[in-house]
C-alpha cells in the first residue's frame, strides 16, 4: 500500500519490527508466547477472547500494586529527607471497581472520590473512611451530610458556598453531639500544566478551586467555624504531566500562601496534587516518579527553610501513574478500506468493534494511543493506519497514527496499551453498544472485577419495553398536568 509520509505525525517513525512492544508503554509483564500471541501477566490474548468476548478491557493486577508501591516508596523516602511524612492518594476517578480499592488500600494508598457514587464504591470495597478524600466542584448536601456520617478523612472545599452548607450540616448534626470536619482549601497556583486545556486545573478562568488572593479569606472564615478543622491548601494543576518545573514553580507559591496563613495557627499537611504522565506511545517519555518525588518535596523543603517556617507533612495524588499502564484493551477487527487522501497517497482505516464508547480520549482530548496485533506475529512490511470505531460518527477513532503490519486484516485481534486510566471510568453504551467487562489478570490466571453491560441490561432499563406502562395518569409525576 502507498502512504504517504506526510500522513504520519511528526513523533510516528516506523518502527524496525511492527510487533515489537514497546517498553514502558505496555504492562512490564507482557510478552508474545512462540505462535507471537500477546500474554499479558502469562494469560494468552487469544484465551481472553475466546473467553470473555470483545471488546475487553484487562487489568494487569500486580502492575497496578507495584506502581502503587514504588510511588509510595519514592514519596515516603523523599519526605522521610526532610523529617515530615507524606500520604499518596490514589484517583478514584482513573478507574474504580471495589478490587482496585483493595488492591491500592492493601498497598498502603489513600484514596480520594469526587461524587457519592465513589463514595459508595470505597465504602463498599472496605476502605477506612478515615483514609478517604473528598474533592468536587459540587458536592451536594446529601453528599456532604454523608461524607460527615460515615467520618470521611478529609474534605477539598472548593467554593464558599459549600463551606458555608458543610458548616450548617455540621451545625445541624452538633445538637446532641459535637461533631467536626478536617477540610482543605483548593486553591489555583496560577501555573499552567503543559497539557491539555480541559486537563490544566490551576488556571483562573475554570471551575474549580479559590484564587490565591481570596483564600485567606476563605481560610480566616473556616477558622471562625468551631466545627471545620482547617488542615491546609490544596492544589492540582493538572493531568498527564511530565518533568518537574511546573510543580516546582506551583510549589512557590502555595508555599508563600501557606506561610503567611500560619499567624493563624499550625497548618498540618500541604497536598500538591500530581497528575503524573504516562507513557501513551514511544515518543512519550515520562519522568520516573522517584525523581518527580525527589524533586518536588526538595523544593517545598528549600521554599520552607527560605522563609524560615516549619515543613509540613505532605500529599500528592499521582492519577493515571498508579493505573494507566497496567491496563490493555482487545478488540477484534471487523473491517479495513483503504482510503485515497489525495496526490496519490492512502490511509488504511482499520475498523475495530469498539470505539468512543470504551476510549473516549481521542475524542474528548485529541489523545494518542498505540496498538498491535495481538493474535499472531507478522513478516509483512509496516503500513500507517487509523484504527477507528464502529460508532456513527467521524470522530470516532481509538489510534490516530500507527504503524501495523500491512496483512493485517479481519478477524485479527488487536490490542491498545495504556487504557487503565480514563476509559472504563468515561464508558458510555452510545449507539446502543454494550460496555465492556473488566478482566484482572494475575500469576496465569484471569477473573472477572466488572462484568459488562450487556443488551438485555440496556433493554431492561427501557420503562417503554416494561409490561406494564410506567407512565400512567394517576402517577404523582404527572398530577396536574395537562
Amino acid at each position: 500500500m502507498s502512504v504517504s509520509p506526510s500522513l504520519a505525525p511528526d513523533w510516528l517513525l516506523p518502527p524496525d519490527d511492527a510487533n515489537a512492544l514497546a517498553p514502558g508503554v505496555w504492562p512490564t509483564s507482557a510478552t508474545r508466547d512462540d505462535e507471537g500471541v500477546l500474554q499479558i501477566a502469562g494469560v494468552p490474548a487469544t484465551d481472553l477472547r475466546d473467553r470473555f468476548g470483545t471488546p475487553l478491557y484487562v487489568v494487569d493486577e500486580d502492575e497496578v500494586r507495584g506502581h502503587a508501591r514504588r510511588t509510595l516508596a519514592a514519596f515516603r523516602s523523599a519526605t522521610a529527607r526532610h523529617g515530615v511524612q507524606a500520604r499518596v492518594y490514589y484517583a478514584g476517578k482513573a478507574f474504580l471497581c471495589a478490587e482496585v480499592v483493595r488492591w491500592v488500600t492493601d498497598e498502603g494508598l489513600a484514596v480520594d472520590v469526587c461524587t457519592g457514587g465513589e463514595l459508595a464504591v470505597a465504602l463498599a470495597a472496605g476502605a477506612d473512611p478515615a483514609r478517604l478524600g473528598f474533592h468536587g466542584n459540587n458536592k451536594s448536601v446529601a453528599e456532604l451530610e454523608n461524607a460527615v456520617d460515615v467520618g470521611i478523612g478529609s474534605i477539598v472545599l472548593d467554593s464558599w458556598i459549600e463551606l458555608e452548607r458543610l458548616a450548617a450540616i455540621l451545625e445541624r448534626r452538633s445538637v446532641d453531639d459535637v461533631r467536626t470536619q478536617t477540610v482543605l482549601v483548593r486553591v489555583n497556583s496560577g501555573i499552567h500544566a503543559e497539557t491539555h486545556e480541559f486537563l490544566a486545573t490551576a488556571h483562573e478562568d475554570q471551575k474549580f478551586g479559590f484564587t490565591l488572593e481570596d483564600a485567606p479569606a476563605v481560610v480566616a472564615r473556616i477558622r471562625e467555624l468551631p466545627a471545620l478543622v482547617f488542615a491546609g491548601l490544596h492544589c492540582h494543576i493538572g493531568s498527564q504531566i511530565f518533568g518537574t518545573a511546573g510543580f516546582l514553580e506551583s510549589a512557590a507559591r502555595i508555599v508563600e500562601l501557606h506561610a503567611t496563613l500560619l499567624d493563624g495557627g499550625d497548618i498540618p499537611v500541604l497536598n500538591l496534587g500530581g497528575g503524573f504522565g504516562i507513557a501513551y506511545t514511544s515518543a512519550d517519555d515520562p519522568t520516573p516518579i522517584e525523581e518527580l518525588a525527589s524533586g518536588i518535596v526538595d523544593a517545598v523543603a528549600r521554599e520552607c527553610e527560605v522563609r524560615g517556617i516549619p515543613m509540613p507533612n505532605l500529599a500528592f495524588e499521582p492519577g493515571r501513574a498508579i493505573v494507566g499502564q497496567a491496563g490493555v484493551t482487545l478488540y477484534e477487527i471487523g473491517t479495513t478500506k483503504p482510503v485515497e487522501i489525495g496526490a496519490g497517497a492512502q490511509r488504511l482505516y482499520v475498523s475495530v468493534d469498539g470505539g468512543m464508547s470504551d476510549n473516549a480520549r481521542p475524542a474528548l482530548y485529541g489523545a494518542d494511543f498505540s496498538a498491535r496485533i495481538a493474535s499472531r506475529v507478522s513478516e509483512a512490511a509496516p503500513a500507517l493506519v487509523r484504527v477507528v470505531g464502529k460508532h456513527c460518527e467521524s470522530g470516532d477513532i481509538v489510534v490516530d497514527a500507527e504503524y501495523l503490519p500491512d496483512d493485517v486484516v479481519p478477524g485479527d485481534l488487536l490490542a491498545v496499551p495504556a487504557t487503565g486510566a480514563y476509559c472504563f471510568s468515561l464508558a458510555s453504551n452510545y449507539n446502543y453498544v454494550p460496555r465492556p467487562p473488566v478482566v484482572a489478570v494475575r500469576a496465569g490466571s484471569a477473573r472477572i472485577i466488572v462484568r459488562g453491560v450487556s443488551l438485555d441490561d440496556l433493554l431492561a432499563h427501557d420503562a417503554g419495553l416494561d409490561k406494564t406502562p410506567a407512565f400512567r395518569g394517576d402517577d404523582e409525576r404527572t398530577e396536574g398536568a395537562g
